[in-house]
């Protein structure tokens, strides 16, 4: 399989998004499409899918577009259903030719019980074995798995499709696609919205996905995980990297770093021959030379500095106008939740810190940050801010705001001291320029909203910063922005988010909730991972030896018992082969014997075979122990 578009042309009503794409992918390549928000990614999809067909672009190539294998191809955005079916009706339509394969075996066998043949017999087996080739013993468990780890329970399977909600519907439909297993995956931001467990499922299946893959994702740990080719959209053109995500930020950083030196060097070389040109151009006998140089210049070419990155982004000077005590946020016995508990924690965030908070959808992280916040009142217990704490809190619900004040007007509320031209500096660092602040809160997109929400809380200048899911609707640039902005403050950071990448780089201790509470983890998410990872390992050991049977284990208690009868007879007959060894050898004392060679040469023979016979039974010996 291979699909390949060379100086291709795309955009919609007139409007061109990409003018000039190279892109090609091949059989089991793994393949991230990342760039600005805006900047062509899901068109580009949409031209593999055919919904988007490409024109000719600005390049200098000739324009083809070329398919080869007749891939069968999986766009999320083509998923359909029966509303009348259930999940299960849905899910087992990705293994019809599976189930098909399992109805032949049992028609096969029906045959060869009903009047029994070689040739029937050959028949079952055959079916049995391209069933079995098809994964027809595993194609069960293998949904069974996508449908937990995505968090449906298996009551839920006998559920209509009308049942779910639209993001459980999404969910499903991912599942779907997932197990149907075309040639060529696309995928559009899968991790949005996903719980740990299954980002996780998720990179594993993708890892080890057979066919290929095209993803558009903000998720960097995810694209360090899954990827092996990444391609950037910038300025309209799309751009080819070997490797992960890292390795895409390493090599862009390199190629722009050879670039400016190469025009810079490109500058001066061209200023060296001008000013020979300059020097000789009058003189007659240097003319010849002044023409090589002129020619040489127009070699060279013009010097154009290459394109920085695109990375207008928002910045704020938001460090502590004030510092706090030492004890910031005091949690004893806190319990919080709305109608039930959702979890109890004693814990003291000192100066300083910066607590990430991860889990499950719907554990309680939010609610532990509204408690934290004051937004909600305890069930039981207390919090408690420490002396001289300035709170400052992301609320995802408030920043999907839907007033219908202007930008600046509703900026202008909350800071009504501040001038016209004050007012329109925070907001430009937000990128709220021009004619952007008379635009309506509630026209805004999510990631708008999401950066005037931020923008009003730098602008205090807290020294604690409570933040739920301050990333949502961000790209990368604005992710990497806003973790240097928490990494290099000098306050308290207490943050929920489902971005690892960021909780790793930013949080040095973790509140994580799990089997129905929340505890303190200390250290960094890497760090729980590994913590995780083993623990987990030793649970599968320990499941697996109680998962035995009483028959096993009998059986395994009699082999123990062999073994170490085994080791007790071969220490026993080697303990007696030795000792005979020892009194033969004390005839070689004897002057009488010592000096009579037959004697002693018949001695050595015997010690020789005592030593074969010892030989093996020390290396039994050895292997038991």
């Amino acid at each position: 399989m291979r699909i390949s578009i060379v100086n291709g042309s795309a955009g919609y009503d007139g409007d061109t998004v990409l003018s000039e794409i190279n892109f090609e992918v091949c059989d089991n390549e793994k393949v991230a499409v990342v760039g600005r928000n805006g900047s062509g990614k899901t068109t580009l999809l949409k031209c593999l899918t055919g919904e988007v067909v490409p024109t000719e672009g600005d390049g200098d190539e000739k324009y083809s577009f070329t398919v080869s294998g007749a891939p069968r191809i999986g766009y999320l955005a083509q998923i359909t259903f029966d509303e009348n079916a259930t999940f299960l009706d849905e899910i087992l339509k990705s293994f019809s030719d599976v189930i098909a394969l399992e109805k032949k075996v049992e028609s096969a066998l029906a045959e060869m019980d009903g009047n029994p043949s070689e040739e029937k017999a050959l028949k079952y087996s055959e079916a049995l074995d391209r069933f079995e080739n098809a994964g027809g013993y595993t194609y069960k468990k293998e949904y069974m798995t996508a449908v937990r780890k995505f968090g449906f329970s298996d009551e839920d399977l006998d559920k209509k499709l009308a049942a779910f909600s639209g993001g459980q519907r999404t969910k499903i439909a991912l599942i779907k696609l997932l197990l149907s297993k075309p040639d060529l995956l696309l995928l559009d931001e899968p991790t949005n919205h996903l719980d740990l467990p299954a980002v996780e499922w998720l990179e594993n299946f993708l890892k080890n996905y057979k066919k290929s893959l095209v993803v558009v994702s903000h998720d960097r740990m995810f694209l360090d995980r899954v990827v092996n080719v990444v391609y950037e959209t910038e300025y309209g053109v799309t751009t080819r990297y070997k490797g992960n995500y890292t390795a895409y930020v390493s090599q862009k950083q390199q190629a722009y770093d050879k670039a400016l030196k190469d025009s810079k060097w490109k500058e001066k070389e061209i200023a060296r021959l001008t000013s020979l040109v300059e020097r000789f151009r009058y003189k007659a006998t240097k003319a010849a030379m002044v023409q090589s140089k002129l020619k040489e210049i127009e070699r060279i070419g013009r010097p154009d500095a290459p394109r920085r990155f695109d990375t207008a982004t928002f910045r704020a000077d938001f460090q502590p106008e004030t510092e706090s005590g030492r004890d910031v946020v005091v949690m004893n016995k806190l319990v919080f939740g709305y109608d039930k508990p959702l979890g109890e924690l004693t814990y003291t965030v000192t100066k300083g810190r910066k607590i990430g908070v991860i889990g499950l959808n719907g554990t309680g992280k939010s609610t532990l940050l509204k408690t934290i916040a004051g937004s909600i009142n305890p069930l039981s217990g207390s919090v408690v801010f420490g002396a001289n704490v300035k709170a400052g809190y992301f609320d995802q619900v408030m920043a999907a705001s839907y007033s219908e004040r202007t930008v600046i007007e509703d900026f202008r509320e909350e800071f009504p001291s501040l001038t016209d031209t004050e007012i329109r500096t925070a907001l430009g660092g937000f990128l709220f320029t021009g004619d952007d602040v008379f635009k309506r809160v509630v026209d805004l997109s999510g990631g708008e909203k999401v950066r005037l929400q931020l923008c009003k809380i730098f602008k205090k200048r807290p020294n604690v910063l409570i933040l739920d899911e301050p990333t949502n609707h961000m790209d990368i640039i604005g992710k990497e922005t806003l973790e240097k902005l928490l990494v290099d403050y000098t306050g308290t950071v207490i943050v929920v988010s489902h971005d690892r990448y960021l909780i790793n780089r930013v949080s040095d201790g973790l509140f994580v909730f799990c089997d129905g509470g929340v505890k303190y983890f200390d250290g960094t998410y890497e760090e729980y991972e590994e913590t995780r990872r083993n623990e987990e390992d030793i649970r599968v050991a320990d499941a697996k030896e109680k998962k035995k049977t009483g028959g096993e284990r009998f059986i395994a208690g009699k082999e123990e018992a062999r073994r170490k009868h085994r080791i007790a007879f071969l220490e026993q007959k080697i303990t007696a082969l030795e000792n005979e060894a020892k009194e033969i050898r004390k005839k070689l004392d004897d002057p009488q014997i010592n000096c009579d060679y037959i004697r002693v040469t018949e001695i050595e023979s015997l010690l020789k075979e005592y030593d074969e016979k010892l030989e093996p039974l020390l290396t039994e010996w050895e292997s038991l122990n």
